[in-house]
């Protein structure tokens, strides 16, 4: 596969744009609160310690939309426990108040006007300018650790077509000290290792491990030795990478271990990951700290994590000796930390900080005569427009934004589309840049059902193929475009860019497709987090169900009927299309082109793109669920 490496990507980027020239490209909205609060961003540390969180920016560089849901059910011990408290009952766990800053960053309450009003959130530049404010008032970046956990380097254009370089060089402006991967696996093993070993900081992962078959083979130890030795931490016990790393700061011993998406094997294709193997390997864990404690004698362990809060709340009760757990993976922006006792009776504080680079988290440590007296946490949201931005790193995303698409910088196995040319020649600003439509709705992805995004990836693919049924993985990335606004490429992209995004059409019995229905569904609603895989439903187009999450596998999905009022027959047999499979690789064209096609076909004369339905279905049995509010289908 062509692939870009570290010289062809600084070569192709050229001379570059000045940090002037860039600080239009990157402003958020002209229109927004252009002031923050009095002391909003002050947080003076408590302790000798601070470690800064950010997690699942998904290759959001600039500043974007991104709604928060209004469905987040729980269910047996999650239910009602954060994350799975929304709107209105969010905001009173967390003491937060309604229509403020707070409320827009936090909630979907309100989200259009409170979007108009504050504008757009996040950035890297608006980042590192916390950052950076949050360090000096730590009393310099050597009392501070500054962690990220996960999902970095996917999620945008350019960071596909980059294969997560612009995400290093960018993270490594940004001063990162250490990360955990999950989506970071879905490039060739010899991408990950290059970019392991263009990162200036420590990539870990406890639970990443190289296959034995790998390991006695001649092809994986070559790929090994060219990085350096990266891919291959410890021979005898199979550690693909640094387990843990232990940092010392203003005097202290903070160990931080790593934990990678457990279930990357299950959830991603594994031709781009052949000779690493992944779990969740508690039992493996347990012994791990145990001995660090032992030998190490660290004043604090904590646990970047990319197992989603749920798994990291049970996890942080059955490991003895960890004090955090910095999560990532559900995209679940907690105000507060949950906290929990282990099985010695010990508290464990459990976070996670969000995702699309929205908030940084702030945890700080009073540590004395190697022991923890106290600890606090925040979690501040990155409002852009409040935020000057760091023009070094302006400056960076402007000139990477100028670097033009040419034949070193080619999709997933996307020559045999011709659909290159078109592009050939063009910066990834043009590109990116292209007006489509204008959204006749506010555009969204995340929640545990159909999002308005969702319906349009799934309209498009029956588009493309003339289908039955559409389906589309209820994953948590993608950004929010406002009612009214264009729907540009770089929106399509930032639903869309990953490696393996080819689509495909094929005949399916009315039998097979409930079964899929009931397994993802399984997944996300099995009691046990340990059996979840962390995302949403899959998403449906041309299909409306009822759904009881109480019932148990097999039993969930009731009443499926097609647009037209058919019922779904066992034996039948449906056109079904999708994009994005684990398994063999489809030969369809690539889910950005079937996207952006659909949008220029349908749009009206008004340009306007309309949706004549969005398949929400009927839920049973959450009405009362704190987890579920304002949903737009039926709720019983």
């Amino acid at each position: 596969m062509p692939k870009v490496d570290r010289r062809d990507f600084l070569k192709l980027m050229g001379i570059g744009a000045t940090a002037a020239g860039a600080s239009a490209l990157l402003s958020s909205n002209a229109f927004s609160a252009s002031k923050a609060p009095k002391g909003f961003y002050d947080l003076p540390m408590k302790g000798n310690v601070r470690i800064l969180h950010i997690t699942d920016v998904h290759g959001q560089l600039r500043p974007v939309y991104f709604r928060e849901p209004n469905v987040n059910l729980g269910v047996g011990d999650a239910y009602g426990r954060p994350p799975h408290v929304v709107g209105n009952k969010l905001l009173k766990a967390m003491n937060l108040k309604p229509k403020s800053p707070e409320s827009y960053a936090y909630t979907y309450l309100d989200f259009e006007n409170a979007a108009h009003k504050f504008g757009r959130t996040g950035g890297y530049p608006q980042v590192k300018t916390l950052l950076d404010k949050l360090r000096k008032e730590a009393g310099g970046k050597n009392n501070t650790i500054t962690l990220d956990g996960g999902d970095l380097w996917q999620g945008s254009g350019t960071a596909l077509w980059t294969r997560g370089v612009d995400m290093v060089e960018a993270s490594n402006i940004l001063g990162l000290d250490v990360m955990v991967g999950h989506w970071e696996f879905t490039y060739r093993e010899a991408e990950v290792l290059s970019n392991v070993a263009l990162f200036k900081g420590d990539f870990i992962g406890q639970n990443v491990r190289v296959k034995e078959d790998a390991l006695m083979g001649d092809e994986y130890p070559k790929l090994v030795e060219q990085y350096d030795g990266r891919g291959l931490y410890d021979e005898d016990e199979g550690f693909a990478f640094q387990p843990y790393v232990i940092k010392e700061v203003n005097g202290a011993r903070i160990c931080i271990v790593g934990q990678a998406f457990p279930r990357t094997g299950n959830a991603n294709p594994q031709e781009f990951f052949p000779d690493w193997s992944f779990g969740l390997r508690e039992d493996d864990m347990i012994e791990m700290v145990k001995a660090i404690r032992e030998r190490e004698k660290p004043d604090a362990i904590v646990l970047l994590s990319h197992n989603g809060m749920d798994v990291d709340l049970k996890m942080a009760e059955r490991i003895p000796g960890l004090n955090a757990v910095f999560g990532g993976h559900t995209h679940d922006g907690m105000p507060e930390p949950t906290m929990v006792k282990n099985v010695e009776g010990h508290d464990c504080w459990v976070t996670n900080a969000g995702s699309n680079s929205k908030y940084v988290g702030v945890m700080d440590f009073d540590i004395q005569d190697g022991k923890i007296k106290s600890m606090d946490y925040k979690m501040l949201p990155i409002i852009s427009d409040w935020l000057e931005p760091d023009k070094e790193m302006e400056a960076y995303i402007a000139q990477m934004r100028n670097t033009k698409y040419t034949d070193k910088i080619v999709e997933s196995r996307a020559k045999k589309f011709n659909y290159n040319k078109k592009r050939m020649g063009k910066t990834f600003d043009e590109i990116l840049n292209e007006k489509l439509a204008k959204a006749d709705r506010l555009l969204y992805r995340r929640g545990n059902f159909m999002g308005t995004w969702d319906q349009v990836l799934c309209n498009a693919l029956r588009h493309e193929y003339d289908a039955d049924v559409a389906m589309s993985a209820g994953v948590r990335w993608g950004t929010t475009t406002l009612k009214g606004d264009w729907i540009t490429m770089e929106d399509v992209m930032t639903q869309c860019a990953i490696t393996y995004g080819e689509t495909y059409v094929s005949e399916m019995s009315g039998h097979d497709l409930l079964n899929i229905l009931e397994g993802v569904a399984d997944n996300l609603f099995d009691k046990d987090p340990y059996l979840q895989s962390g995302g949403d439903m899959v998403r449906v187009g041309g299909l409306d169900y009822t759904m009881d999450p109480s019932k148990p596998l097999y039993e969930r999905i009731t009443d499926a009927r097609l647009d037209n009022g058919h019922l779904i027959e066992a034996e039948t047999m449906y056109k079904v299309a999708g994009w994005a499979s684990v398994n063999r690789t489809p030969e369809g064209r690539l889910m950005w082109d079937v996207v952006r096609d659909y949008i220029l076909a349908k749009r009206d004369d008004d340009k306007v793109l309309r949706l004549p339905k969005i398949n929400h279905p009927k839920l049973v049995g959450v009405k009362d669920n704190p987890g579920i509010a304002d949903y737009p289908g039926i709720v019983t």
